[in-house]
């Protein structure tokens, strides 16, 4: 199965997007008010991700523009969170327990979003 985005309702009358293979959810996204700008910024993520920075937050490195930022997590564990050149956070990963993981989840949304299907299901 490929990879896809999947719209989906979220609480409030609002609306949210991940980025999944199979029934796994690779990056989710924060709540919209409008499924307009929920499908807007999945444009804008297969748009921006394949050429955007990597950032290690985690070893002190800082960045500007469309980026991934890998962050460690208060218990060492690390994620990653796609920012917008305004400096908004568009989506995130879950908690990994290896860097490399949260490496891989980079490298899958640059490789597989752009072509990615985008599913409605709200």
């Amino acid at each position: 199965m490929a990879h896809k985005f999947k719209i989906t309702a979220a609480a409030n009358e609002q609306f949210k997007f991940a980025f999944v293979y199979n029934a796994e959810t690779i990056f989710w996204s924060e709540n919209y008010k409008q499924k307009a700008s929920a499908k807007s910024a999945v444009e804008s993520l297969k748009k921006n991700a394949p050429e955007a920075a990597t950032v290690d937050v985690s070893q002190g490195e800082e960045g500007k523009g469309y980026r991934f930022e890998i962050v460690a997590s208060k218990d060492g564990q690390h994620f990653v969170r796609f920012v917008a050149s305004n400096n908004e956070t568009m989506a995130r990963t879950e908690t990994y327990k290896q860097k490399s993981s949260a490496t891989n989840a980079i490298a899958s949304l640059k490789k597989n979003g752009p072509g990615a299907d985008v599913v409605d299901e709200a």
